[in-house]
């Protein structure tokens, strides 16, 4: 046996302290892209949030770091107040700036803790943060209901800590855990997933109505459109999932023909390399262009099942979009292994992804020679990709992977395998026992041991948790985890039958409202919603010889998605993106994304086909307002308003049930789609 140390000034994870579950990184940065210091911002009377920003809109005029007075600009981060933070400090995200350490971030689990058991989010911080408004003008209207988003997405996810008490009551703070007619600890798999959502009748306490057809579009796509849930009630809801699992079968040509636009995306890599002096002179970025083009996917492809496992795939088996020479590979990575097995199997896809340059450059594999091994994709294949960090391995297990997946290497941006690099002799990894006596039978043995680590029933509970913290819920039942990885191990690996047990669940079906969009999550919503279509207007003036209006758009979401820290990918560390709750509760985000909404209703980035205001209830807008108002809910959050939500609204528009109104709603349809953009309808999913 070979003794050796990692190269310590090279090493990507802390090697003993972070196996045995203790973070003993220093993180400042949060998931939104700031300091921690930014998540203890407050509504109180320097920091006003009814403010108006010079452009018109909602922002924070933050006071200059002299304390005496407003900052120049309504966006920009206070000085460091000596308080709190109301988050533990997270990863920053990709794309930083230049001063940025990329860090490894602290995992956060269903219970609201990192690994190093710090509560994530101090409520006590949190309550103070919901500003009631002082008085009823619109303006104020609309901040009050913004307030209450923030306050009802934190009471009604299944992290609210207490804080819904304090706003809702008790019975908002301690949803009933969604198990439908049969108890929490089993799973309730039936026969399909329609006989599953018939077989519920109780549900987890939400702002949600429990209507299976929304809650279905709500988890499987990017978000609701009329026309999607009409297409879901017409075709039901088995029949909707058996064409959404067939994504091949789906006629997509309208979009593909727009992706044609960004001309990097089928490349191979040496095509890439061949044209990279030509791409530089004319600002082709390959790098970001697959970036790119999974943003327009989410929002206009109807292959929207496939799109939502693309995402789930790019979180789980995670290689960030940006790394050091990560512009020519990471693009093909996303195309030739997660799309291609996204709904295929895992253990294709696993082995694809260990023979791939961007998952080897990403974790330094091509870096670990004989005489100096790098252990880094060894420890990252165990804890992250398949068994998960409780499944069981051992220091030594990763010290016999990393031997084992010597010679694993890359030469002009392609995967080789180097036999005179090496390392021969028996090993043992958690089970797996293989010769290994010759260097030619190194990179078939390696293989041998991917296929066993992916087909392990611990890979298996670790993939069935995040699928269901996924679709169900931040803390999902056990006994569904288990059924949906018995599944797994029985059908070696297979996407399709894996997810069709979590949707066969009444676990799945009764967990409405359980789930918070994450800021991506909720950009794509919201261009879903509003209607936007990538044709670019004739009265657009491209100035840009280099490239398409489509494209300049795109660029624009990219950048913006970066800034709130949720772009595809764009998490720096293996980990991926956090999906629970509790890791993006930023109200500087959410104030960024209710922004984002706004210029979205009145067609700001000119380069995309926008609905006029006035058009977003249809072609013939009610002449009452009340019957206005439920028709702007009905097509921007495709269900209908309870009778205090309506009141709401019309107190935003200063309004009564029977005024009549003109197509504007009397100038109000902007705030009021608005303030429908900003509500827990919309945030929840």
């Amino acid at each position: 046996m070979t003794n050796w140390e990692p190269p310590r000034d090279r090493r990507h994870r802390g090697d003993d302290d972070r196996s045995r579950g203790r973070d003993t990184t220093p993180a400042p940065y949060s998931a939104a892209g700031y300091d921690d210091r930014s998540f203890d911002r407050r509504f109180g009377p320097d920091q006003s949030l009814d403010r108006p920003a010079a452009d018109g809109r909602v922002g924070v005029a933050w006071p200059a770091a002299d304390g005496r007075g407003p900052a120049s600009g309504p966006h920009q981060p206070p000085a460091p107040p000596p308080r709190r933070p109301l988050l533990a400090r997270l990863s920053p995200p990709a794309g930083a700036g230049a001063g940025s350490r990329r860090v490894r971030s602290r995992w956060v689990t269903g219970d609201g803790t990192d690994t190093s058991g710090q509560r994530v989010i101090d409520t006590d911080t949190a309550i103070r943060s919901v500003a009631a408004p002082p008085r009823p003008d619109r303006r104020r209207a609309l901040i009050g209901l913004g307030a209450l988003a923030a306050g009802a997405a934190a009471a009604l996810a299944p992290l609210g800590f207490g804080l819904g008490s304090r706003l809702f009551g008790d019975a908002a703070a301690n949803p009933r855990r969604a198990a439908g007619p049969h108890g929490p600890e089993e799973a309730g798999i039936m026969s399909s997933p329609a006989e599953a959502a018939a077989a519920v009748s109780e549900y987890a306490s939400s702002v949600l109505d429990p209507d299976p057809v929304l809650h279905l579009v709500n988890r499987l796509t990017f978000g609701p459109t009329p026309q999607l849930v009409a297409e879901v009630r017409s075709m039901g809801i088995d029949a909707w999932i058996e064409a959404q699992l067939a994504p091949e079968k789906i006629d997509d040509s309208a979009l593909d023909a727009k992706l044609a636009e960004l001309t990097t995306l089928t490349k191979s890599i040496p095509e890439l390399r061949a044209e990279r002096e030509a791409n530089n002179d004319r600002r082709i970025r390959p790098g970001r262009e697959w970036v790119e083009a999974t943003i327009a996917r989410q929002i206009w492809s109807k292959r929207q099942l496939f799109e939502v496992m693309v995402d789930f795939w790019n979180d789980f088996l995670h290689v960030a979009a940006e790394f050091d020479n990560s512009e020519l590979i990471r693009g093909p990575f996303d195309r030739d292994v997660i799309r291609r097995y996204a709904l295929d199997n895992y253990p294709d896809m696993f082995v694809a992804a260990n023979h791939h340059p961007a998952l080897l450059r990403y974790l330094d594999q091509d870096k670990s020679r004989k005489n100096a091994i790098n252990e880094n994709l060894a420890r990252e294949n165990l804890e992250l990709y398949t068994v998960g960090v409780d499944g069981g391995y051992t220091e030594e297990d990763v010290r016999q992977a990393a031997i084992l997946q010597t010679g694993h290497s890359i030469r002009d941006d392609q995967y080789i395998y180097r036999p005179d690099q090496h390392i021969t002799g028996r090993v043992k990894i958690m089970g797996f026992k293989h010769p290994n006596d010759t260097p030619e039978g190194g990179e078939a043995a390696a293989e041998q041991y991917y296929r066993y680590l992916a087909g392990h029933r611990a890979t298996g509970r670790h993939i069935a948790r995040t699928l269901a913290i996924r679709l169900v819920s931040d803390d999902p039942p056990e006994a569904l985890v288990e059924a949906v990885a018995d599944t797994y191990v029985r059908s070696r690996g297979a996407i399709k039958p894996t997810l069709m047990t979590l949707l066969s669940s009444t676990h799945f079906w009764a967990a409405v409202g359980q789930k918070v969009r994450r800021p991506g999550e909720y950009v794509v919503a919201t261009y879903r919603a509003l209607g936007v279509s990538p044709e670019t207007p004739a009265s657009f003036n491209n100035r840009d010889a280099n490239a398409s209006p489509f494209l300049q758009g795109l660029r624009q979401l990219h950048d913006f998605l970066a800034s709130v820290g949720h772009s595809p990918a764009g998490h720096p560390t293996p980990d991926g993106y956090p999906d629970v709750f509790a890791a993006w509760t930023s109200s500087g985000t959410l104030i960024r994304l209710w922004n984002e909404a706004y210029d979205a209703i009145n067609g700001e980035r000119k380069m995309f086909t926008y609905v006029r205001p006035e058009r977003l209830v249809g072609p013939k807008p009610p002449t009452m307002a009340g019957d206005y108002v439920e028709a702007l809910a009905r097509n921007l959050l495709s269900r209908p308003l309870r009778p205090r939500e309506r009141d709401v609204l019309l107190g935003l528009a200063g309004l009564e049930s029977t005024t009549p109104v003109d197509a504007t709603l009397n100038g109000a349809v902007r705030a009021v789609a608005r303030a429908l953009l900003a509500s827990p309808m919309h945030h929840l999913r």
